[in-house]
């Protein structure tokens, strides 16, 4: 049997205190980036199809419009995936003792926190696609009118079910302190 490095010794081995502002937030899962792209692509892909119909009516007779019509083919669909690398970069969430928030946004940040006490039921899906990557959707339904759900998509399918459990587990012991 060998003796463990004590270069990799816990005490040996600096640990950095990570900023207060990031602490306990946690990352979708990479593969949840494709999922993203595939969303934006279809949706901006169809939009890009659909503008050919006006090009190709409004300016069928000018110069203008091959050069437009391949811009908006090219130009729509890589937008897309470079907003789709933008959302997933800029989606976090946390579970900590007092609920759960979902954190979205770069430019024009969305931060939703659901307290525990709100929380009343949950539910997952998994659509086709998010099953062949492994992904699943969390919808936590919360007492209210404003936010009566709030929706967090390319979770892992692991923390999905875990987060569901530890919400599950709130709304079990809420209901046995009434």
């Amino acid at each position: 049997m060998t003796e463990p490095d004590p270069a990799l010794d816990d005490a040996a081995v600096p640990t950095a205190t990570p900023a207060p502002a990031i602490e306990g937030w946690r990352p979708l899962p990479l593969r949840a980036r494709r999922l993203f792209v595939l969303g934006n692509l279809f949706g901006l892909g169809l939009l890009a199809v659909a503008l050919l119909i006006p090009i190709g009516l409004l300016l069928r007779d000018t110069p203008l419009a091959l050069p437009l019509a391949l811009a908006v083919l090219v130009a729509l669909p890589a937008w897309g995936v470079w907003l789709a690398y933008r959302q997933y970069a800029c989606t976090r969430w946390r579970l900590d003792g007092h609920g759960y928030t979902l954190r979205r946004g770069r430019l024009w940040q969305r931060e939703t926190f659901v307290p525990r006490s709100r929380v009343q039921h949950l539910d997952l899906q998994r659509g086709p696609l998010e099953r062949r990557f492994g992904l699943a959707t969390l919808v936590v339904h919360t007492a209210g009118t404003r936010h009566n759900a709030v929706s967090t998509a390319g979770l892992g399918e692991d923390d999905a079910e875990w987060l569901r459990d530890q919400l599950a587990q709130w709304i079990e012991a809420d209901d046995d302190d009434a």
